[in-house]
């Protein structure tokens, strides 16, 4: 499997550059949590980080890479919308 360094930004892991394994098109996960276990022996705490571009050349304007940037509130759940389905109530 190929890895790439990659930097992460805000939260617990600020600054830190961690290899992170690549999928199959090359990119790494558009996600990535760190569980992190509890002292009293509670359920894990996880810090949920999202992949952002890192930045792009002057000239040409192409993507240097990614860094993944810390979202405090957490992962957020995406639900499938299909023209036929009915809206939301609530």
């Amino acid at each position: 499997m190929r890895s790439e360094e990659t930097v992460f930004v805000g939260g617990p892991l600020d600054g830190r550059v961690l290899p992170v394994l690549t999928g199959p098109t090359g990119h790494p996960p558009k996600w990535y949590e760190v569980p992190v276990p509890d002292a009293a022996g509670g359920p894990p705490t996880v810090f949920t980080y999202r992949r952002a571009p890192a930045g792009y050349t002057k000239r040409l304007g192409i993507q240097r890479g990614w860094k993944y940037e810390y979202v405090s509130e957490g992962r957020t759940r995406r639900t499938l919308k299909w023209p036929w389905s009915k809206p939301d109530r609530g």
